[in-house]
């Protein structure tokens, strides 16, 4: 029987030529530390591309990879592995994966142990497992999570930088002729989301899905109001229109907006999700696979899917590690109608991560290689810091 042998955590970063969300606003500067503020929602970001690696290796030799967010101070979530669940998870049976999980999380019961760094750092070692699981049983993990539902899940096109409304339309019509017809815009890298909608739609023509990520930065009253601007030009969905404390504000939007809303990349666990559901709100079900881990992303999907929800995962940009993982998962639940697409991941394959990632006409094929199908390359590895 396997064992954890061995746990290791490690700090990536990758320069980027641009910031994510594209080019820096008026008022917006890098400072010593590498970080900057987006006007537009008030949200810290890195001018690189941040993540946290994890790797568990058990007894008899294998290895399993995890991965988290380090957006910003990931020595938070590197003191949290190395100081705390590494005692916990040496001598432990991998196959017993929900079950550390439980175990984990309970750990820190009166401590925050919902959200935060802490379960950014339980969700990397969640992966891991996962992976370990799969590799041992030599079977893909989304056979461990109840079997292969979707072997395709298309892609929709996330972000859009660019410096004005031309240039992101032309960046849109690119993807488009690669089999793309799904897409998202960032509301605070853009001066005016309704002229935004119109650029698009007029540039895609009708058959295009497009979508806002508002980024939390607008209140229920004013999300309303804008749902109603841009409704001629047929919006897909809304984004995280409200602040994530504000349930109440996103299920008035949900009751009032004749513009379907989604929500939920903060969200931790399915106790964020029954919250919002119970009050009617979102539309769309999008949890993080980098924040919550494939335990909490079946327990998400599973709750959305009971009450009729579409899940739509949520993909933020870091080695493809947990990006893997979400194809994974998302091909085992019924509910999953697409996944974020982020392209800077699949232009490293390759050179950062091996194995089986493939998209083809504008969605993911999931991979079929025992585990979550994806490995850092020797290159990647090199660039691991302590």
């Amino acid at each position: 029987m396997s064992r954890i042998k061995r746990v290791e955590a490690f700090q990536l970063e990758i320069p980027r030529d641009k910031p994510y969300l594209g080019e820096l606003r008026p008022g917006e500067t890098i400072n010593e530390r590498g970080y900057f503020v987006r006007g537009g929602n008030r949200t810290v970001y890195p001018a690189t591309d941040k993540s946290i690696i994890l790797r568990l290796e058990t007894d008899d030799g294998i290895i399993g990879w995890g991965e988290t967010y380090g957006i910003v101070a990931p020595g938070a979530v590197l003191a949290i592995i190395r100081d705390l669940f590494t005692v916990f998870l040496v001598g432990r049976d991998p196959l017993d994966v929900s079950v550390i999980y439980e175990d984990l999380y309970d750990l820190m019961r009166v401590r925050g142990y919902d959200g935060g760094f802490y379960h950014d750092a339980l969700a990397a070692v969640d992966i891991a497992l996962w992976d370990i699981c799969g590799k041992i049983h030599g079977v893909p993990v989304a056979k461990l999570l109840g079997g292969l539902r979707h072997e395709r899940l298309p892609g929709y096109v996330s972000g859009l930088p660019g410096p004005n409304e031309q240039a992101r339309a032309e960046l849109a019509l690119s993807w488009q002729a690669k089999g793309f017809n799904q897409f998202k815009f960032a509301g605070p890298a853009v001066d005016d989301v309704a002229l935004e909608f119109k650029t698009l739609r007029e540039a895609l023509g009708p058959t295009a899905d497009i979508a806002a990520d508002l980024h939390w930065a607008y209140t229920d009253i004013e999300t309303i109001a804008l749902a109603h601007r841009v409704l001629p030009y047929n919006p897909w969905f809304i984004e995280a229109p409200v602040h994530p404390e504000d349930i109440n504000g996103l299920a008035e939007i949900t009751r009032r907006s004749p513009v379907p809303t989604a929500a939920g990349e903060e969200w931790r666990h399915v106790f964020d999700v029954a919250l919002r559901i119970e009050k009617g709100a979102p539309s769309i079900v999008q949890p993080e696979m980098g924040h919550v881990g494939i335990t909490q992303f079946m327990r998400m999907s599973q709750y959305a899917q009971a009450h009729h929800r579409i899940v739509m995962p949520h993909a933020t940009i870091g080695l493809g590690i947990f990006l893997a993982a979400s194809i994974q998962a998302s091909a085992a639940v019924q509910a999953v109608a697409g996944h974020e697409f982020q392209h800077t991941i699949i232009e490293r394959t390759g050179r950062f991560i091996e194995g089986e990632f493939v998209v083809e006409k504008g969605a993911y094929v999931v991979p079929q290689r025992p585990g979550i199908g994806v490995e850092p390359t020797a290159e990647a590895i090199k660039m691991f810091k302590e």
